[in-house]
């Protein structure tokens, strides 16, 4: 083999090889640590805070009923605690369902609905009594020692939190791979980050917050599509530590069709390349100047790629080009330093993958594996302005049936 040509061969295997490498290595490493977790004891006998239970949503006439019912099944002192429905282009029928229940309703309607205009709408005619802001979507549904877990956090002087969002469904395949990849990402972006004294990620719900400071955070939200991303780097650049609850649990609905799948994923790809591109450089110079590792981590965190886009290209480009340094009879170190990668990114994989998931039916899921990879990529491909128009994820149950 000419020797140009191994040169440049090997130079593109390299383009190729390093930013696996290094996205690799991030998620190894937390994966790792997150094995280390320990959920912090909670205090005894707290002081009582009283909780706004926020639950914004969008044409949820399905679901939102049931899951009104389920939110005054807490078993936090009643008078401490209301649930409030924001209801955005809600049918009538459903409105008066909902005020025959002891929450409270409150109706929005904007020419371009985002999650964050109704957030903003509803504290404007809600009492400043409350002392914390619990934000929930649509379809989920509290575990009932939930509030009570995060009223005894808030003890600790936090000013923002997010519980353990897992799936109340996983009757399809689709399904399966989205709870698995939600329980890779709490044990990786959670658990992982919390061990090493970084910031848990926030997901957009299941999560909770000092009421005054959320509500003067709100305020300044603009984002049409990941309004939890803005709030989150903007809590970082203050250095307000972001806790992380594994035992405070929220079911949350999965996704169980392509299409949804896809708008989804297409939404949350374009939020976090923004954010990226909009907070990178104030991220670094906040750790030169300030040692703001924790900022500093999250603006590299949305540039990582997808769990499930890394997984397949790691194997795709490791298999290809150990195939081809096997024929051109290359340096044997390449080839050793794609199976390291690749062995790698299994380890970083089966470390985050709860014992719980280990079973047939999650074997089933893994051949819908290419084709969670197939979607996520065209997402990727069609992220282009899914930032300047609002991605609605429809559900279609208010009830937990994994119970």
């Amino acid at each position: 083999m000419n020797q140009p040509f191994v040169i440049v061969f090997n130079a593109i295997q390299l383009v190729v090889f390093i930013p696996l490498a290094l996205a690799t290595l991030y998620i190894f490493v937390y994966a790792v640590a997150g094995l280390f977790y320990r959920q912090p004891p909670y205090p005894f006998k707290p002081g009582l805070r009283k909780i706004a239970v926020l639950i914004p949503g969008y044409k949820e006439d399905e679901v939102i009923v049931e899951v009104a019912k389920e939110g005054l099944l807490q078993d936090y002192p009643k008078d401490y605690y209301d649930v409030i429905i924001i209801a955005d282009s809600f049918q009538a029928e459903t409105i008066l369902a909902l005020k025959t229940l002891p929450v409270k309703v409150i109706e929005v309607k904007f020419d371009k609905s985002t999650k964050s205009k109704a957030l903003n709408k509803a504290m404007e005619q809600l009492p400043p009594d409350y002392d914390i802001a619990v934000v929930l979507d649509a379809d989920n549904l509290m575990a009932p020692d939930f509030l009570s877990k995060v009223n005894a956090t808030f003890e600790k002087g936090y000013y923002a939190l997010q519980g353990h969002r897992k799936a109340k469904n996983m009757d399809t395949s689709l399904a399966v791979l989205d709870a698995v990849s939600e329980e890779i990402n709490n044990h990786i972006f959670r658990k992982g980050h919390r061990v090493v004294g970084l910031s848990s990620a926030i997901i957009g719900s299941g999560m909770a917050f000092s009421y005054p400071f959320f509500k003067e955070l709100m305020s300044t939200v603009t984002a049409i599509g990941g309004f939890d991303k803005e709030i989150e780097l903007k809590l970082l650049k203050e250095r307000h530590t972001i806790a992380y609850l594994d035992d405070a649990v929220v079911f949350d609905e999965k996704v169980q069709k392509a299409e949804v799948f896809s708008n989804q994923r297409r939404r949350w790809l374009s939020a976090q390349l923004i954010y990226f591109r909009r907070d990178f450089l104030s991220a670094l110079k906040d750790l030169i100047t300030k040692g703001n590792i924790d900022y500093f981590d999250k603006a590299i965190q949305f540039i990582q790629p997808p769990r499930i886009l890394l997984l397949g290209s790691v194997f795709l480009f490791g298999i290809s080009f150990i195939v081809l340094n096997f024929i051109f009879r290359n340096d044997l170190w390449y080839n050793i330093l794609w199976i390291s990668l690749g062995t790698s990114c299994l380890i970083a994989f089966f470390c985050s993958i709860p014992g719980s998931f280990y079973n047939l039916k999650t074997l089933k899921a893994l051949l819908s594996l290419p084709q969670g990879m197939l979607l996520m990529l065209g997402s990727l491909l069609k992220i282009k302005g899914a930032n300047k128009q609002f991605i609605h994820t429809k559900h279609t149950s208010g009830k937990n049936i994994n119970k």
